[in-house]
C-alpha cells in the first residue's frame, strides 16, 4: 500500500508539472501583452510595467522564477489588480465556489441515483422512459441555457426567487438547480444502466432464491456494485463542479472562482490564469486518486497485490 501511494504521489506531482508547463508556454505564446489595451501612448510607461511583472526577460527565466515561486505556494501578483495576490483572490472565491458545487453535488447524485433505480426497477415501463426522457433533457440543454430559462420562470415571470448574489438560501436555488442538471442526468443514467447489468447476475437471482425483501436486494447487494461506474465519472464531475462552473457564475453574479477566471482571460492577467488553471487541476487530479481508493471500498475485489517474486 505504501509504494502504491508514493508511487500515485509521484504521478501526481508529474502530472501537475506538465499541466503547469504546458499552460504557462501556451499562455506566452498568445501575441499581445496584458498592457496592450492600457489607454496611453508612453510606451516607457508601458515598459516600466512590463518590467515590474518581469514580462521583459527571457521566457525560459520566466518560467523558472514561476516555478520556485510556487514551491513556496506563492501564485504572485493580479497584473490587472496590482492591490490583491492571486492567493488572496482564490481565497475569497474558493469557498463560494466551494459551496455552491458541494449542494449542487448532493442534489445531483441523490436525485440522479434515484431516477437510475427506480428506472431500472421499472425497466420499460413509463416510469423508465420518463426519468430517461429527463435525463436526456439534462443532458441535452446547456446549463446556461437551464440558467436562463430558470431565471425567465421563476424569477421574472414568478418571481419567486431572486436573480442574482450569493447572500442567502434563496440566492442559492437556482444556480443549483442549473449546475445539477448535466451531472443528475449523467448519473441517472450510469445507474440506470449499470443497475439492469447488476440485477441479472446470479448472486442477485440467489438473493432472490432466499427471500430477502427487494428493498435488501436493491440496497445491500446491488447498489454497492452497481456504483462504480457512476464514481468513475464522478471524480470529474466533483472537481469541476466543486471548484466553480464560470459561465454560471457570472450569469448570477456569484463572487467565486468564476468571477476572476472569466476577467483573467478577458484582461490577459497571466498570474491568475496561471493560479486558476494550476489549483482547478490539483483539485481533479485528487479527486481521480480518490475514486481508486474509492473502487477498493466499493468492491473488495480490487485490492492491491504486491508482483510476486519469480
Amino acid at each position: 500500500m505504501n509504494t502504491y501511494f508514493i508511487k500515485r504521489f509521484i504521478a501526481m506531482i508529474i502530472t501537475l508539472w506538465l499541466i503547469i508547463t504546458g499552460t504557462f508556454f501556451l499562455m506566452h505564446s498568445v501575441p499581445g501583452s496584458p498592457f496592450n489595451e492600457e489607454r496611453t501612448t508612453n510606451e516607457a510607461i508601458q515598459k516600466n510595467l512590463e518590467a515590474y511583472y518581469h514580462l521583459d526577460e527571457p521566457l525560459i527565466v520566466q518560467y523558472g522564477n514561476y516555478l520556485s515561486a510556487l514551491l513556496h505556494l506563492d501564485l504572485g501578483p493580479s497584473i490587472k489588480k496590482s492591490s490583491q495576490t492571486v492567493n488572496e483572490m482564490l481565497g475569497r472565491g474558493f469557498p463560494v465556489s466551494f459551496e455552491l458545487g458541494f449542494y449542487t453535488l448532493i442534489l445531483a447524485v441523490l436525485s440522479g441515483m434515484t431516477l437510475g433505480i427506480i428506472a431500472a426497477l421499472r425497466h420499460n415501463g413509463v416510469v423508465d422512459y420518463l426519468s430517461m426522457s429527463i435525463a436526456v433533457l439534462g443532458i441535452s440543454i446547456p446549463n446556461f441555457v437551464m440558467a436562463t430559462f430558470l431565471i425567465e420562470q421563476l424569477a421574472v415571470n414568478f418571481p419567486i426567487f431572486p436573480v442574482a448574489t450569493w447572500s442567502s438560501p434563496k440566492h442559492m436555488v437556482l444556480p443549483i438547480l442549473a449546475l445539477a442538471t448535466g451531472p443528475m442526468a449523467i448519473i441517472a443514467r450510469l445507474t440506470r444502466s449499470s443497475m439492469l447489468e447488476v440485477l441479472t447476475q446470479d448472486y442477485i437471482r440467489t438473493a432472490k432464491a432466499k427471500g430477502l425483501s427487494p428493498v435488501k436486494i436493491v440496497f445491500k447487494h446491488a447498489l454497492r456494485n452497481a456504483l462504480l461506474p457512476v464514481v468513475t465519472v464522478l471524480g470529474s464531475l466533483a472537481a469541476s463542479i466543486l471548484t466553480g462552473t464560470f459561465v454560471i457564475e457570472k450569469i448570477f453574479a456569484i463572487p467565486g472562482m468564476g468571477k476572476y477566471f472569466v476577467d483573467s482571460i478577458n484582461n490577459r492577467d497571466f498570474p491568475v490564469i496561471m493560479g486558476t488553471t494550476i489549483f482547478y487541476s490539483a483539485i481533479l487530479i485528487l479527486m481521480l486518486f480518490l475514486v481508486d481508493l474509492a473502487y477498493g471500498v466499493l468492491d473488495p475485489r480490487i485490492k492491491l497485490h504486491k508482483k510476486e517474486a519469480k
